[in-house]
């Protein structure tokens, strides 16, 4: 059965320790930031990375360092629909002592998980969505639904605004993979630019599929 990692709810102390960028915060300021704990993310990684069926329990997270976070929208943006992603850097450990790097990649909106992935030595892993044998829904789905959702906006209103059909807008909600000309559409729709929608969308390397 499939593990839904995502869309789960986020503590405010976890949303503190993704968010904490210390050499960054401190440029310009007499004084260093207000630390933050960060090895709150300890337990948060390895209750993810414990729910995936196949995971080998022996191995933990076991030191993380602050990552680099990255958010769409300005500082007026509204926190409940502003997207952040992170990647921090880590270790993972096994009960012989065997060490490996470990980046975990999180996003969220508010205080609500939307995308996880970890990378563990050269293997990048991520939790299941779909039943085993059929192709995993785009991450751009649940991201656009969620958007879609918390401004209000009914599927008919974004098909007409955005000149395209409500089976497409359907179709992108449940993981259809997007393309350049569908995001540049519906990111006014959002408001949000188009190049925050191509970075959430995975179209940022200048793709036009």
């Amino acid at each position: 059965m499939a593990v839904e990692a995502t869309n789960r709810a986020l503590t405010a102390d976890v949303i503190a320790a993704l968010r904490y960028w210390p050499d960054v915060l401190w440029v310009g300021q007499k004084n260093p930031p207000d630390p933050v704990d960060i090895t709150v993310l300890l337990p948060f990684f390895n209750e993810l990375l414990q729910d995936l069926p196949w995971w080998n329990r022996d191995w933990k997270v076991d030191h993380v360092e602050p990552g680099w976070p990255v958010e769409t929208g300005d500082h007026l943006c509204d926190p409940a629909i502003r997207f952040t992603e992170v990647s921090i850097p880590g270790t993972v450990v096994s009960g012989n002592g065997e060490s490996l790097p470990f980046v975990a990649k999180v996003g969220f909106t508010g205080g609500r998980l939307v995308r996880f992935q970890a990378k563990i030595g050269d293997v990048v892993i991520g939790p299941a969505v779909a039943p085993a044998g059929e192709s995993e829904p785009h991450p751009f789905g649940r991201m656009l639904a969620g958007l879609m959702d918390l401004r209000g906006i009914p599927v008919r209103h974004m098909a007409m605004a955005a000149g395209l059909s409500m089976s497409t807008i359907h179709m992108l909600r449940r993981g259809h993979n997007p393309t350049f000309l569908q995001v540049s559409l519906i990111a006014g729709i959002l408001g949000m630019s188009e190049a925050d929608l191509r970075v959430i969308a995975g179209l940022d390397d200048g793709s036009t599929q």
